[in-house]
């Protein structure tokens, strides 16, 4: 992928924007186990970062998907997991299918103050009895006159105890899974919607993350985003820009595991001898960086296939298994050269361990991605290539 001088700009417009209002602050939000999330939204909206691939018609650059790539890599300078996921949330989850398939009306009333930080979204997926089985969840919407009446719960539900509105997953018809669900767009503040206590999560500490309860939730059926029955649809569509959104953002924080633990291996004396000048680990930190790029390429690769039409649902599904297993190894095997200091819990590649892990569950789990890829290789029984 070939980077333009308005990339680079982009690039570090995004570092700065990190460097000064989330970093300093990251420690501090990690033990509260929250961020001010209006705040640095509305000041990542005033930069136009919200918004980046989003119409200009309603407030976003209108820029090629490039361009948020860029800034998903660039989030990955935070120090920390929790505050770059909910920034994708808002940025490239609950927001794309509103963004090319919602009402001009509705994209006033919701993508619009999304775009500028005003209000905060969530997505409404997953349930506890169906995380990565979209097609298998229960959560229903009724229609009633003009309106839908919701009942149901979703589950591990990140900015829900701070959204201001839910771009909600359900079932509205009793048709056949894959062909029966709407994307229907659901303020927070609608009577019959509570919330459970803030998930005690492993890590992603600093974002909050709460199951979301809808009982006799009455919403207009103009909320829902194009038409009906076509959610499943949608909701796949979204996960490309998610999956993508999340292996991108994992590169920097993957290479900062390992800047770290270099500076640290330098520092760090055992034996009359400085701890890097053990040949296996200076050379498995070079094998490491090494899948990073690979890492960097595909995200590339796929990246540049998308901004073009194309359909990536193989390579983000490669890109999203890559970066969940990568996350895993990268920061498994740094920690283990801080040794006694990385299993402290203030160790930055003890939070990275506990983050990055989430990466193979989230958005479609490791398994979920095999599948897809198999699918698409023609591998399954029955499937031809």
């Amino acid at each position: 992928m070939i980077f333009t001088p308005e990339h680079e700009a982009l690039r570090r417009t995004v570092r700065g924007f990190v460097e000064h209002q989330i970093n300093p602050y990251v420690d501090e939000w990690e033990r509260a186990g929250r961020f001010p999330i209006h705040e640095i939204f509305r000041k990542a909206g005033d930069l136009g970062l919200l918004g980046i691939s989003k119409p200009e018609q309603f407030g976003g650059m209108g820029l090629d998907y490039s361009y948020s790539i860029v800034a998903a890599e660039e989030f990955g300078t935070v120090r920390c997991g929790g505050v770059p996921m909910s920034i994708g949330v808002q940025t490239d989850m609950c927001t794309p299918a509103l963004a090319r398939f919602g009402s001009d009306a509705l994209r006033e009333q919701f993508l619009r103050p999304a775009i500028s930080g005003e209000q905060v979204g969530c997505i409404g997926v997953s349930e506890a009895g169906a995380g990565s089985d979209v097609a298998g969840l229960k959560t229903s919407a009724r229609k009633d006159g003009d309106d839908y009446v919701i009942n149901g719960s979703k589950m591990w539900i990140t900015n829900a105890p701070c959204a201001d509105f839910i771009c909600l997953l359900a079932n509205t018809s009793d048709g056949k899974p894959h062909a029966n669900k709407s994307l229907i767009v659901v303020p927070m503040d609608s009577p019959g919607i509570t919330l459970g206590s803030d998930l005690d999560k492993l890590g992603m500490r600093s974002s909050q993350t709460a199951q979301v309860f809808f009982d006799d939730v009455r919403v207009p059926q103009h909320y829902r985003i194009g038409h009906e029955g076509a959610g499943f649809m949608m909701q796949m569509l979204q996960f490309q820009e998610e999956r993508l959104f999340g292996a991108a953002n994992m590169i920097k924080g993957l290479e900062h595991c390992i800047d770290s633990t270099i500076a640290y291996c330098q520092e760090r004396r055992t034996f009359g001898n400085a701890l890097i000048d053990n040949q296996v680990i200076h050379f498995r930190l070079a094998e490491l960086a090494s899948e990073i790029e690979c890492l960097r390429a595909l995200v590339y690769q796929a990246t540049e296939q998308y901004v073009t039409g194309q359909d990536v649902t193989r390579l983000a599904s490669m890109a999203k298994l890559k970066a969940g297993r990568l996350g895993r190894e990268v920061s498994d095997s740094c920690l283990q050269y801080w040794g006694g200091m990385g299993f402290m819990w203030d160790n930055p590649v003890a939070r990275a361990y506990r983050d990055m892990r989430l990466v193979s569950i989230g958005g479609g789990a490791d398994e979920i991605m095999l599948g897809i890829i198999c699918k698409l290789m023609g591998t399954l029984p029955g499937k031809k290539p």
